[in-house]
């Protein structure tokens, strides 16, 4: 009966050194709440532009929360662009462009949309 359980003992400790020795492989880590394969946010992008459909550098885009009323801004470049990212998908945003006391229509980004990346074009009329 020794002979059994030094056996036994022996197998024991060798398939606990095969299964530690063994390398592990583990899925990644995910963020709580969120899929680590794809991004949840959002991104506006777009061009300000006049009735010609020029861009209108140095205009100002608005870009308000519907739901907080909180107000972010971005000064376009020389060729009207403009980029607000990381936007969260179950709020809705209202964009609109101002230039000199002239502004745009407001347009809105709907929480009921759900493309990742949203462009719209602003006009902002002349007097």
């Amino acid at each position: 009966m020794t002979k059994a359980f030094i056996a036994i003992v022996f197998l024991l400790a060798a398939f606990t050194a095969l299964v530690v020795s063994a390398p592990a492989v583990a899925a990644p880590a995910q963020v709580f709440g969120r899929d680590s394969k794809k991004d949840k946010t959002r991104l506006l992008t777009g061009k300000v532009l006049d009735s010609g459909d020029n861009p209108l550098p140095d205009a100002i885009v608005y870009l308000t929360n519907t739901h907080t009323r909180t107000v972010k801004t971005y000064i376009v470049g020389p060729d009207g662009t403009y980029r607000f990212p990381a936007l969260e998908p179950s709020i809705d945003y209202e964009v609109y462009a101002q230039l000199n006391n002239r502004r745009s229509g407001t347009k809105t980004v709907s929480q009921f949309d759900n493309r990742a990346e949203v462009y719209i074009d602003l006009k902002v009329k002349a007097k």
